[in-house]
């Protein structure tokens, strides 16, 4: 590939432009080829497009997966549109000498390549780790998959349930007498998706002070051991196996769901200056008198008496009226919002934490916008992104792009 000038690219035919539009942030000028699929790495990859990398996705001829995944409209995938806005597209069959020969060129041009392949079928298809550090010196490699590319169960592939479940989050979810439960949101594959994130920028920042690549291996395995943050350190501590909950916190009390008049609140009162607000806040000053509760660990201990006190006072009254009374004593305590609860909130707004794109097919689509609040640029941060891609839409001009681009290396 031949080098080109900023001016040669300005020169460019409309149809051989790249369709999406690059968002400020700090990664402007990091490119990011991602052969993922669903939900883990293209999650990963939606993370940094929003920080202002580029993201090139690469996608069998059949697209990804999540395409055919619902709510659907006008025949699109929703789900697909979510986490794939404002990326580039191109469909290349890896089988196929000519397009692993174009995936190849596209790794000259980037500087980041994101798959979350079963182990073993980079190296398959000629772009294992050890061979692409060889012909891309400069590229760094993220990988994530259920086990990682290490240990005895390495080659077995994993849903996100699977991780969940072996991870021992469904084990601590729920109430002690209910059937195992998994957590409503895809958290094994979300929580892979953001280590991976944070793996890509530590890289990046080593590249930069060394000049050298690296491998990030990511499992999502060891993922949801990280963040079985309480439970998994009272097990290492005590040895005895944590078990279901409910809404209460194994070792702070109270730090609970409660029953009200008209609906279940949440009550955090996390130390024993906070406890004593609580109880005075709610006429109940014999409470915080009581011995079985003048420490937090007696207040774990006795939690069900503890829980039938308070509630005694919270039954008078509906939840609203008990939040406002609370903040107004200092004690954190909240709703349990639904989620058209929780998306119309003013604070929702306000962070520019739901974002829009106009889509041809589906038309204006809302979505969940940046969590990442970075300035200068969150003050200027548009609610307008550019919609997902559509299969392959972006293949003539990335094979444009590389006919006249060449990456130093």
């Amino acid at each position: 590939m031949e080098s080109r000038t900023k001016g040669e690219a300005d020169d460019l035919a409309p149809h051989e432009k790249p369709r999406t539009s690059v968002l400020p942030g700090p990664l402007n000028g990091v490119v990011i080829l991602d052969l993922s699929r669903v939900l883990a790495g293209p999650y990963c990859t939606l993370l940094l497009a929003e920080l202002g990398a580029r993201v090139i996705k690469v996608e069998p001829p059949e697209g990804d997966d999540s395409r055919r995944y619902g709510p659907f409209r006008n025949g699109a995938s929703l789900y697909f549109a979510a986490v794939n806005r404002g990326k580039e597209s191109i469909a290349l069959d890896l089988k196929d000498a000519q397009d692993r020969a174009i995936l190849d060129e596209l790794m000259g041009l980037a500087d980041v390549i994101v798959e979350n392949f079963r182990p073993g079928t980079m190296e398959k298809l000629g772009f294992g780790w050890d061979e692409l550090h060889k012909r891309h010196p400069h590229l760094i490699y993220a990988a994530t998959s259920g086990f990682g590319h290490t240990g005895p169960w390495a080659p077995r592939p994993a849903y996100d349930i699977i991780v969940q479940g072996m991870g021992g989050i469904i084990s601590v979810t729920g109430h002690k007498d209910a059937e195992p439960a998994r957590i409503g949101i895809s958290i094994g594959d979300l929580s892979a998706g953001l280590y991976t994130a944070i793996g890509i920028n530590a890289a990046l920042f080593h590249r930069e002070k060394t000049g050298e690549a690296t491998k990030i291996d990511i499992s999502m395995f060891d993922c949801q051991l990280s963040l079985m943050e309480n439970p998994a350190m009272r097990f290492l501590a005590t040895h005895e196996v944590p078990q279901k909950l409910g809404g209460r916190h194994a070792t702070i009390s109270p730090f609970a769901i409660f029953q009200t008049a008209d609906e279940p609140m949440i009550i955090a009162a996390g130390n024993d200056t906070l406890f004593r607000k609580l109880a005075a806040a709610l006429n109940l000053h014999g409470l915080a008198d009581d011995p079985r509760f003048t420490t937090n660990a007696l207040r774990c201990a006795n939690f069900d008496e503890l829980k039938s006190g308070i509630e005694k006072a919270l039954i008078a009254s509906p939840a609203a009226y008990w939040i406002a009374l609370l903040e107004k004593a200092g004690v954190p305590a909240g709703p349990i919002n639904t989620i058209a609860d929780a998306l119309e909130h003013p604070q929702v707004e306000a962070r520019h934490m739901i974002v829009k794109t106009e889509d041809p097919v589906t038309g204006t689509v809302e979505m969940i916008g940046n969590p990442i609040k970075i300035e200068p640029y969150a003050s200027t941060e548009s609610s307008v992104r550019a919609p997902a891609p559509e299969l392959g839409a972006d293949r003539a001009a990335l094979l444009a792009e590389l006919k006249q681009t060449a990456r130093p290396r």
